[in-house]
Protein backbone atom coordinates (compact mmCIF):
# COMPACT_ATOMS: atom_id res chain seq x y z
CA UNK A 1 0.00 0.00 0.00
CA UNK A 2 1.40 3.39 -0.91
CA UNK A 3 1.74 6.02 1.81
CA UNK A 4 -1.50 7.89 2.30
CA UNK A 5 -3.72 5.38 0.58
CA UNK A 6 -6.60 4.39 2.79
CA UNK A 7 -5.27 6.37 5.72
CA UNK A 8 -8.33 8.52 6.10
CA UNK A 9 -10.42 5.38 6.21
CA UNK A 10 -8.32 4.16 9.12
CA UNK A 11 -6.32 1.47 7.25
CA UNK A 12 -2.95 0.47 8.63
CA UNK A 13 -0.03 1.14 6.23
CA UNK A 14 1.86 -1.97 5.09
CA UNK A 15 5.42 -0.85 5.82
CA UNK A 16 5.05 -0.18 9.56
CA UNK A 17 7.13 -2.06 12.09
CA UNK A 18 5.42 -3.76 15.00
CA UNK A 19 6.30 -0.84 17.27
CA UNK A 20 4.95 1.65 14.75
CA UNK A 21 1.77 -0.35 14.19
CA UNK A 22 1.08 -0.30 17.91
CA UNK A 23 1.72 3.46 18.03
CA UNK A 24 -0.63 3.91 15.06
CA UNK A 25 -3.49 2.12 16.78
CA UNK A 26 -2.87 3.89 20.11
CA UNK A 27 -3.01 7.22 18.27
CA UNK A 28 -6.46 6.44 16.86
CA UNK A 29 -7.60 5.33 20.30
CA UNK A 30 -6.09 8.36 22.09
CA UNK A 31 -4.40 6.05 24.61
CA UNK A 32 -0.84 5.99 25.93
CA UNK A 33 1.55 3.78 24.00
CA UNK A 34 4.00 2.45 26.57
CA UNK A 35 7.13 0.55 25.47
CA UNK A 36 9.04 0.88 28.74
CA UNK A 37 10.53 -2.27 30.23
CA UNK A 38 9.80 -1.65 33.88
CA UNK A 39 13.51 -1.49 34.73
CA UNK A 40 14.26 2.09 35.81
CA UNK A 41 17.91 1.91 34.76
CA UNK A 42 17.10 0.56 31.30
CA UNK A 43 14.19 2.95 30.82
CA UNK A 44 16.22 6.03 31.68
CA UNK A 45 16.20 8.01 28.40
CA UNK A 46 19.40 9.79 29.47
CA UNK A 47 21.23 6.61 30.38
CA UNK A 48 23.58 4.46 28.36
CA UNK A 49 21.35 1.44 27.79
CA UNK A 50 20.61 0.75 24.16
CA UNK A 51 17.00 0.64 23.07
CA UNK A 52 16.42 -1.84 20.24
CA UNK A 53 14.01 -1.84 17.30
CA UNK A 54 11.23 -3.16 19.51
CA UNK A 55 11.18 0.27 21.20
CA UNK A 56 11.98 2.39 18.15
CA UNK A 57 9.69 4.25 15.76
CA UNK A 58 10.72 6.32 12.76
CA UNK A 59 10.42 10.11 12.94
CA UNK A 60 8.72 10.04 9.54
CA UNK A 61 5.85 7.94 10.91
CA UNK A 62 5.47 10.21 13.95
CA UNK A 63 5.27 13.23 11.64
CA UNK A 64 2.73 11.41 9.47
CA UNK A 65 0.50 10.82 12.46
CA UNK A 66 0.73 14.39 13.69
CA UNK A 67 0.30 16.18 10.37
CA UNK A 68 -2.06 13.88 8.47
CA UNK A 69 -2.93 10.96 10.69
CA UNK A 70 -5.85 8.55 10.54
CA UNK A 71 -9.21 9.41 12.05
CA UNK A 72 -9.95 8.57 15.67
CA UNK A 73 -11.93 5.51 16.53
CA UNK A 74 -15.60 6.01 17.17
CA UNK A 75 -16.15 7.85 20.45
CA UNK A 76 -12.43 8.60 20.88
CA UNK A 77 -10.12 11.62 20.35
CA UNK A 78 -6.90 10.94 18.54
CA UNK A 79 -3.73 11.90 20.41
CA UNK A 80 -0.05 10.99 20.38
CA UNK A 81 0.84 9.72 23.86
CA UNK A 82 4.14 7.86 24.04
CA UNK A 83 6.12 6.46 26.93
CA UNK A 84 9.55 4.85 26.76
CA UNK A 85 9.74 5.15 22.95
CA UNK A 86 12.81 5.95 20.85
CA UNK A 87 12.34 8.16 17.78
CA UNK A 88 14.92 7.50 15.06
CA UNK A 89 15.86 10.14 12.50
CA UNK A 90 15.01 13.82 12.58
CA UNK A 91 11.47 14.68 13.55
CA UNK A 92 10.63 17.67 11.37
CA UNK A 93 7.28 19.41 11.53
CA UNK A 94 8.42 22.81 10.25
CA UNK A 95 5.54 25.07 9.29
CA UNK A 96 2.95 22.38 9.91
CA UNK A 97 -0.33 22.44 11.78
CA UNK A 98 -0.60 19.76 14.46
CA UNK A 99 -4.11 19.35 15.78
CA UNK A 100 -3.76 16.22 18.01
CA UNK A 101 -2.65 16.52 21.59
CA UNK A 102 1.03 15.53 22.00
CA UNK A 103 2.48 13.98 25.15
CA UNK A 104 5.76 12.03 25.32
CA UNK A 105 7.21 10.78 28.60
CA UNK A 106 10.58 9.20 29.11
CA UNK A 107 11.25 9.13 25.36
CA UNK A 108 14.50 9.37 23.48
CA UNK A 109 15.12 11.29 20.26
CA UNK A 110 18.11 10.22 18.21
CA UNK A 111 18.32 13.56 16.43
CA UNK A 112 17.08 17.11 16.85
CA UNK A 113 13.42 18.04 16.98
CA UNK A 114 12.55 20.62 14.32
CA UNK A 115 9.27 22.49 14.83
CA UNK A 116 9.88 26.09 13.69
CA UNK A 117 6.71 27.97 12.76
CA UNK A 118 4.63 24.93 13.67
CA UNK A 119 1.20 25.36 15.25
CA UNK A 120 0.19 23.03 18.10
CA UNK A 121 -2.64 22.81 20.56
CA UNK A 122 -0.69 21.48 23.58
CA UNK A 123 2.72 19.78 23.70
CA UNK A 124 4.15 17.96 26.69
CA UNK A 125 7.59 16.37 26.58
CA UNK A 126 8.39 15.06 30.04
CA UNK A 127 11.77 13.59 31.00
CA UNK A 128 12.82 13.19 27.39
CA UNK A 129 16.25 13.21 25.79
CA UNK A 130 16.30 15.65 22.86
CA UNK A 131 19.62 16.48 21.15
CA UNK A 132 18.26 19.93 20.27
CA UNK A 133 14.89 21.64 20.11
CA UNK A 134 14.55 24.06 17.22
CA UNK A 135 11.23 25.87 17.74
CA UNK A 136 11.59 29.43 16.50
CA UNK A 137 8.20 31.08 16.02
CA UNK A 138 6.39 27.98 17.21
CA UNK A 139 2.77 28.62 18.23
CA UNK A 140 0.79 26.71 20.85
CA UNK A 141 -2.78 27.39 21.84
CA UNK A 142 -2.18 25.73 25.19
CA UNK A 143 0.91 24.65 27.14
CA UNK A 144 4.43 23.80 26.13
CA UNK A 145 5.82 21.55 28.86
CA UNK A 146 9.44 20.40 28.83
CA UNK A 147 10.12 19.40 32.47
CA UNK A 148 13.12 17.18 33.29
CA UNK A 149 14.12 17.05 29.61
CA UNK A 150 17.74 17.24 28.56
CA UNK A 151 18.91 19.21 25.57
CA UNK A 152 22.63 18.72 24.83
CA UNK A 153 22.46 21.10 21.85
CA UNK A 154 20.29 23.80 23.37
CA UNK A 155 16.76 25.12 22.85
CA UNK A 156 15.60 27.79 20.46
CA UNK A 157 12.27 29.49 21.11
CA UNK A 158 12.89 32.81 19.39
CA UNK A 159 9.62 34.71 18.79
CA UNK A 160 7.63 31.70 19.99
CA UNK A 161 4.05 32.19 21.14
CA UNK A 162 2.92 29.98 24.03
CA UNK A 163 -0.79 30.30 24.68
CA UNK A 164 -0.76 29.44 28.39
CA UNK A 165 2.23 28.00 30.32
CA UNK A 166 5.82 27.23 29.40
CA UNK A 167 7.40 24.75 31.79
CA UNK A 168 11.13 23.97 31.96
CA UNK A 169 11.30 22.73 35.53
CA UNK A 170 14.37 20.57 36.25
CA UNK A 171 15.41 20.66 32.60
CA UNK A 172 19.12 20.42 31.77
CA UNK A 173 20.21 22.50 28.81
CA UNK A 174 23.68 22.75 27.29
CA UNK A 175 24.83 25.43 24.86
CA UNK A 176 24.40 25.52 21.12
CA UNK A 177 27.22 26.47 18.77
CA UNK A 178 26.64 30.15 19.58
CA UNK A 179 27.08 29.55 23.30
CA UNK A 180 23.39 29.93 24.18
CA UNK A 181 21.51 27.38 26.24
CA UNK A 182 18.01 28.78 25.62
CA UNK A 183 17.44 31.40 22.95
CA UNK A 184 13.97 32.84 23.53
CA UNK A 185 14.25 36.44 22.37
CA UNK A 186 10.87 37.97 21.59
CA UNK A 187 8.98 35.02 23.05
CA UNK A 188 5.47 35.53 24.39
CA UNK A 189 4.01 33.36 27.17
CA UNK A 190 0.33 33.84 27.96
CA UNK A 191 0.53 32.86 31.63
CA UNK A 192 3.49 31.45 33.62
CA UNK A 193 7.01 30.63 32.60
CA UNK A 194 8.28 28.08 35.11
CA UNK A 195 11.94 27.14 34.97
CA UNK A 196 12.44 26.01 38.54
CA UNK A 197 15.57 23.95 39.31
CA UNK A 198 16.63 24.50 35.71
CA UNK A 199 20.29 23.80 34.94
CA UNK A 200 21.47 25.86 31.99
CA UNK A 201 25.04 26.09 30.75
CA UNK A 202 25.42 28.95 28.31
CA UNK A 203 23.47 32.16 27.87
CA UNK A 204 19.77 32.10 28.74
CA UNK A 205 18.49 34.81 26.42
CA UNK A 206 15.05 36.37 26.99
CA UNK A 207 15.49 39.70 25.26
CA UNK A 208 12.17 41.51 24.80
CA UNK A 209 10.28 38.46 26.00
CA UNK A 210 6.79 38.87 27.50
CA UNK A 211 5.33 36.71 30.27
CA UNK A 212 1.71 37.25 31.16
CA UNK A 213 1.83 36.29 34.83
CA UNK A 214 5.01 35.16 36.63
CA UNK A 215 8.49 34.04 35.64
CA UNK A 216 9.98 31.60 38.12
CA UNK A 217 13.65 30.66 38.13
CA UNK A 218 13.46 29.43 41.69
CA UNK A 219 16.37 27.16 42.51
CA UNK A 220 17.77 27.44 38.97
CA UNK A 221 21.49 27.15 38.31
CA UNK A 222 22.71 29.26 35.43
CA UNK A 223 26.27 29.44 34.20
CA UNK A 224 27.96 30.81 31.14
CA UNK A 225 31.71 30.27 30.91
CA UNK A 226 31.56 31.19 27.22
CA UNK A 227 30.35 34.81 27.39
CA UNK A 228 29.46 37.86 29.45
CA UNK A 229 25.89 37.02 30.51
CA UNK A 230 24.33 33.92 32.01
CA UNK A 231 20.90 35.59 32.00
CA UNK A 232 20.44 38.14 29.24
CA UNK A 233 16.93 39.60 29.43
CA UNK A 234 16.78 43.31 28.61
CA UNK A 235 13.30 44.75 27.98
CA UNK A 236 11.71 41.72 29.65
CA UNK A 237 8.06 42.23 30.58
CA UNK A 238 6.50 40.14 33.37
CA UNK A 239 2.89 40.68 34.39
CA UNK A 240 3.53 39.91 38.04
CA UNK A 241 6.75 38.65 39.69
CA UNK A 242 10.20 37.55 38.63
CA UNK A 243 11.45 34.94 41.12
CA UNK A 244 15.21 34.44 41.50
CA UNK A 245 14.70 32.67 44.81
CA UNK A 246 15.16 29.25 46.48
CA UNK A 247 13.10 26.19 45.59
CA UNK A 248 12.31 23.10 47.58
CA UNK A 249 14.13 20.00 46.32
CA UNK A 250 12.01 16.86 46.13
CA UNK A 251 9.00 18.65 47.58
CA UNK A 252 5.61 19.36 46.09
CA UNK A 253 5.84 23.08 46.79
CA UNK A 254 3.54 25.13 44.55
CA UNK A 255 5.31 27.39 42.12
CA UNK A 256 6.09 30.77 43.67
CA UNK A 257 5.42 29.57 47.24
CA UNK A 258 7.94 29.47 50.06
CA UNK A 259 9.23 25.92 50.75
CA UNK A 260 7.86 24.42 53.95
CA UNK A 261 10.04 24.32 57.05
CA UNK A 262 12.40 21.35 56.98
CA UNK A 263 12.37 21.09 53.19
CA UNK A 264 15.81 20.91 51.60
CA UNK A 265 16.13 23.98 49.42
CA UNK A 266 18.29 24.95 46.50
CA UNK A 267 19.09 28.60 45.96
CA UNK A 268 19.05 30.41 42.69
CA UNK A 269 22.68 30.50 41.57
CA UNK A 270 24.13 32.39 38.65
CA UNK A 271 27.71 32.17 37.42
CA UNK A 272 27.85 34.93 34.88
CA UNK A 273 26.35 38.36 34.37
CA UNK A 274 22.65 39.14 34.72
CA UNK A 275 21.10 41.77 32.48
CA UNK A 276 17.53 42.91 33.17
CA UNK A 277 17.82 46.44 31.79
CA UNK A 278 14.59 48.27 30.92
CA UNK A 279 12.48 45.45 32.35
CA UNK A 280 8.88 45.96 33.46
CA UNK A 281 7.52 43.85 36.32
CA UNK A 282 3.94 44.19 37.54
CA UNK A 283 4.47 43.09 41.17
CA UNK A 284 8.09 42.50 42.13
CA UNK A 285 11.61 41.39 41.36
CA UNK A 286 12.50 38.91 44.10
CA UNK A 287 16.17 38.10 44.79
CA UNK A 288 15.66 36.34 48.12
CA UNK A 289 18.89 34.44 49.00
CA UNK A 290 20.06 34.57 45.37
CA UNK A 291 23.75 33.83 44.87
CA UNK A 292 25.79 35.50 42.14
CA UNK A 293 29.33 34.66 41.09
CA UNK A 294 30.73 37.35 38.81
CA UNK A 295 34.07 38.18 37.32
CA UNK A 296 35.33 41.74 37.74
CA UNK A 297 33.77 42.86 34.46
CA UNK A 298 30.37 41.22 35.01
CA UNK A 299 27.40 42.68 36.83
CA UNK A 300 23.83 42.40 38.00
CA UNK A 301 22.33 45.07 35.80
CA UNK A 302 18.91 46.47 36.69
CA UNK A 303 19.26 49.72 34.80
CA UNK A 304 15.94 51.52 34.21
CA UNK A 305 13.94 48.63 35.64
CA UNK A 306 10.41 49.53 36.77
CA UNK A 307 8.63 47.50 39.44
CA UNK A 308 6.46 48.18 42.49
CA UNK A 309 8.85 46.20 44.68
CA UNK A 310 12.49 45.19 44.52
CA UNK A 311 13.44 42.54 47.07
CA UNK A 312 17.21 42.89 47.15
CA UNK A 313 17.84 40.10 49.64
CA UNK A 314 20.52 37.95 48.04
CA UNK A 315 24.09 37.26 49.04
CA UNK A 316 26.61 40.04 48.56
CA UNK A 317 28.54 39.41 45.31
CA UNK A 318 32.22 39.01 46.10
CA UNK A 319 33.22 40.42 42.72
CA UNK A 320 31.53 42.33 39.92
CA UNK A 321 29.05 45.18 40.16
CA UNK A 322 25.39 45.94 40.85
CA UNK A 323 23.84 48.63 38.64
CA UNK A 324 20.52 50.29 39.47
CA UNK A 325 21.02 53.45 37.44
CA UNK A 326 17.69 54.92 36.35
CA UNK A 327 15.64 52.17 38.02
CA UNK A 328 12.28 53.10 39.53
CA UNK A 329 10.69 51.13 42.37
CA UNK A 330 8.09 51.89 45.00
CA UNK A 331 9.29 49.63 47.83
CA UNK A 332 12.94 48.76 48.24
CA UNK A 333 13.10 45.71 50.50
CA UNK A 334 16.72 45.00 51.37
CA UNK A 335 19.35 43.80 53.82
CA UNK A 336 22.56 45.56 54.70
CA UNK A 337 24.51 42.37 53.96
CA UNK A 338 23.16 42.13 50.39
CA UNK A 339 24.82 45.22 48.93
CA UNK A 340 28.32 45.25 47.40
CA UNK A 341 31.13 47.42 48.68
CA UNK A 342 32.47 50.78 47.47
CA UNK A 343 33.04 51.07 43.76
CA UNK A 344 30.81 48.11 42.91
CA UNK A 345 27.41 49.79 43.27
CA UNK A 346 25.95 52.28 40.81
CA UNK A 347 22.70 54.10 41.67
CA UNK A 348 22.68 57.25 39.55
CA UNK A 349 19.05 58.20 38.99
CA UNK A 350 17.77 55.31 41.11
CA UNK A 351 14.34 56.27 42.46
CA UNK A 352 12.56 54.54 45.33
CA UNK A 353 9.72 55.75 47.52
CA UNK A 354 9.88 53.52 50.60
CA UNK A 355 12.65 51.67 52.40
CA UNK A 356 11.70 48.35 54.00
CA UNK A 357 14.86 46.89 55.55
CA UNK A 358 14.74 43.28 56.73
CA UNK A 359 17.01 43.03 59.75
CA UNK A 360 19.19 45.76 61.27
CA UNK A 361 20.09 48.53 58.87
CA UNK A 362 21.21 51.52 60.99
CA UNK A 363 21.65 54.95 59.48
CA UNK A 364 25.44 54.71 59.58
CA UNK A 365 25.30 51.63 57.34
CA UNK A 366 22.71 53.28 55.11
CA UNK A 367 25.13 56.18 54.64
CA UNK A 368 27.88 53.70 53.80
CA UNK A 369 25.47 52.25 51.22
CA UNK A 370 25.08 55.63 49.58
CA UNK A 371 28.81 56.32 49.76
CA UNK A 372 29.51 52.96 48.10
CA UNK A 373 27.41 54.08 45.13
CA UNK A 374 29.26 57.38 44.65
CA UNK A 375 32.93 56.93 43.86
CA UNK A 376 32.88 60.66 43.08
CA UNK A 377 30.64 63.17 44.79
CA UNK A 378 27.06 62.99 43.53
CA UNK A 379 24.32 64.72 45.54
CA UNK A 380 21.43 62.75 44.05
CA UNK A 381 21.64 59.50 46.09
CA UNK A 382 21.89 61.51 49.33
CA UNK A 383 18.95 63.72 48.43
CA UNK A 384 16.82 60.72 47.43
CA UNK A 385 17.55 58.97 50.74
CA UNK A 386 16.82 62.14 52.70
CA UNK A 387 13.52 62.66 50.87
CA UNK A 388 12.41 59.09 51.57
CA UNK A 389 13.34 59.37 55.26
CA UNK A 390 11.57 62.71 55.58
CA UNK A 391 8.45 61.31 53.92
CA UNK A 392 8.51 58.54 56.50
CA UNK A 393 8.61 61.04 59.36
CA UNK A 394 12.28 60.52 60.16
CA UNK A 395 13.33 64.17 59.96
CA UNK A 396 16.37 63.81 62.21
CA UNK A 397 17.78 61.00 60.08
CA UNK A 398 17.06 63.03 56.95
CA UNK A 399 19.13 65.92 58.36
CA UNK A 400 21.97 63.52 59.13
CA UNK A 401 21.92 62.32 55.52
CA UNK A 402 22.04 65.87 54.17
CA UNK A 403 24.87 66.70 56.57
CA UNK A 404 26.76 63.67 55.25
CA UNK A 405 26.13 65.00 51.73
CA UNK A 406 27.75 68.32 52.59
CA UNK A 407 30.73 66.63 54.18
CA UNK A 408 31.13 64.42 51.10
CA UNK A 409 30.89 67.51 48.89
CA UNK A 410 33.59 69.23 50.95
CA UNK A 411 36.08 66.57 49.90
CA UNK A 412 35.81 67.71 46.27
CA UNK A 413 36.32 71.45 46.96
CA UNK A 414 39.52 73.53 46.71
CA UNK A 415 41.44 74.33 49.88
CA UNK A 416 39.85 77.71 50.67
CA UNK A 417 36.31 76.41 50.20
CA UNK A 418 37.20 73.30 52.15
CA UNK A 419 38.38 75.41 55.13
CA UNK A 420 35.16 77.41 54.96
CA UNK A 421 33.28 74.13 54.91
CA UNK A 422 35.04 72.97 58.06
CA UNK A 423 34.10 76.25 59.72
CA UNK A 424 30.43 75.72 58.86
CA UNK A 425 30.61 72.12 60.03
CA UNK A 426 32.21 72.89 63.39
CA UNK A 427 29.94 75.81 64.15
CA UNK A 428 26.44 74.91 62.97
CA UNK A 429 26.94 71.60 61.09
CA UNK A 430 26.03 73.30 57.82
CA UNK A 431 22.82 74.54 59.39
CA UNK A 432 21.45 71.09 60.17
CA UNK A 433 22.27 71.47 63.87
CA UNK A 434 21.35 75.10 64.58
CA UNK A 435 21.62 74.57 68.33
CA UNK A 436 25.38 74.62 67.94
CA UNK A 437 25.26 78.35 67.11
CA UNK A 438 23.75 79.16 70.51
CA UNK A 439 26.36 77.00 72.24
CA UNK A 440 29.24 78.71 70.42
CA UNK A 441 27.78 82.14 71.11
CA UNK A 442 27.35 81.37 74.79
CA UNK A 443 30.91 80.02 75.09
CA UNK A 444 32.46 83.02 73.31
CA UNK A 445 30.30 85.49 75.24
CA UNK A 446 31.22 83.97 78.59
CA UNK A 447 34.91 83.82 77.74
CA UNK A 448 34.92 87.41 76.45
CA UNK A 449 33.03 88.69 79.46
CA UNK A 450 35.53 87.14 81.86
CA UNK A 451 38.51 88.39 79.86
CA UNK A 452 37.31 91.98 79.38
CA UNK A 453 36.47 92.26 83.10
CA UNK A 454 40.24 92.59 83.64
CA UNK A 455 40.93 94.91 80.69
CA UNK A 456 42.01 98.54 80.94
CA UNK A 457 39.30 100.58 79.24
CA UNK A 458 39.75 104.36 79.22
CA UNK A 459 36.99 106.22 77.37
CA UNK A 460 37.67 107.42 73.86
CA UNK A 461 36.46 110.97 74.77
CA UNK A 462 37.38 111.82 78.38
CA UNK A 463 34.82 114.06 80.02
CA UNK A 464 32.10 113.21 77.55
CA UNK A 465 28.94 111.46 78.67
CA UNK A 466 29.10 107.70 78.25
CA UNK A 467 27.36 104.59 79.63
CA UNK A 468 29.00 102.69 82.47
CA UNK A 469 31.54 99.99 81.55
CA UNK A 470 29.96 96.57 81.21
CA UNK A 471 32.33 93.77 80.09
CA UNK A 472 29.45 91.38 79.29
CA UNK A 473 27.71 93.92 77.00
CA UNK A 474 31.06 94.88 75.49
CA UNK A 475 31.80 91.22 74.57
CA UNK A 476 28.28 90.79 73.16
CA UNK A 477 28.62 94.03 71.17
CA UNK A 478 31.78 92.61 69.57
CA UNK A 479 30.17 89.27 68.73
CA UNK A 480 26.97 90.61 67.19
CA UNK A 481 27.65 92.18 63.80
CA UNK A 482 25.46 95.09 62.63
CA UNK A 483 23.77 95.41 66.07
CA UNK A 484 25.17 98.31 68.17
CA UNK A 485 24.82 97.97 71.94
CA UNK A 486 26.63 101.27 72.62
CA UNK A 487 29.79 99.77 74.12
CA UNK A 488 32.38 99.22 71.38
CA UNK A 489 32.48 102.85 70.18
CA UNK A 490 32.90 104.28 73.68
CA UNK A 491 35.84 102.49 75.27
CA UNK A 492 39.44 102.32 74.09
CA UNK A 493 41.50 99.11 74.33
CA UNK A 494 45.21 98.74 73.80
CA UNK A 495 47.85 96.06 73.32
CA UNK A 496 46.66 92.47 73.48
CA UNK A 497 43.11 93.54 74.36
CA UNK A 498 42.80 95.13 70.92
CA UNK A 499 43.79 91.85 69.30
CA UNK A 500 41.30 89.97 71.47
CA UNK A 501 38.56 92.40 70.43
CA UNK A 502 39.48 91.91 66.75
CA UNK A 503 39.31 88.12 67.14
CA UNK A 504 35.91 88.44 68.81
CA UNK A 505 34.60 90.55 65.91
CA UNK A 506 35.98 88.07 63.35
CA UNK A 507 34.45 85.09 65.17
CA UNK A 508 31.15 86.95 65.38
CA UNK A 509 31.07 87.48 61.62
CA UNK A 510 32.06 83.88 60.92
CA UNK A 511 29.36 82.62 63.25
CA UNK A 512 26.72 84.94 61.82
CA UNK A 513 27.61 84.02 58.23
CA UNK A 514 27.49 80.30 58.86
CA UNK A 515 24.18 80.66 60.69
CA UNK A 516 22.77 82.59 57.73
CA UNK A 517 24.05 79.97 55.26
CA UNK A 518 22.60 77.18 57.34
CA UNK A 519 19.26 78.96 57.69
CA UNK A 520 19.08 79.45 53.94
CA UNK A 521 19.81 75.77 53.38
CA UNK A 522 17.14 74.72 55.87
CA UNK A 523 14.57 76.99 54.23
CA UNK A 524 15.33 75.34 50.92
CA UNK A 525 15.05 71.89 52.63
CA UNK A 526 18.09 70.90 50.60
Amino acid sequence: MTEGAGIHAGDLPDDLTAAEAGMWQAFRNGSTYDLSSGDAAVDDPHGGHRWGPERTVRARIVAWLLLDGPPALAGRVSALKLRGVQVSGTLELSGGVVVPYVEMRGCRFERELLVPETRFTTVRLVDCSVPRLEAARVHTEGDLHLPRCRFPGGVRLTDAHIGTDLMLNQAIVHPDRAGRSIAADGMTVGQDLQAELLEAEGELSLRSAKVGVSLSLRGARLSNPYGRHALNAPQLTVGRTLYLTPAGVGASTPSGATPARGTRIQRFECRGGVRLDDGRFGDAVDLERARFAFTDDQELSLRRVQTPELRFLGERPQRGKVALSGARVVNLVDRASAWPGPGNLHMGGFQYENLVPLGPFPLTERLDWVAAATAEYNPEPYERLAAVLRAGGEDEDAREVLLAKQRRRRESLPLAAKLWGYAQDWTVAYGYRPGRAAVWMAVLWAAGSLAFAHASHPPLQPGAAHPPWNPALFALDLLLPVIDLGQVGVWQLSGGWQWLAAVMVLLGWVLATTVAAGATRMLRRN
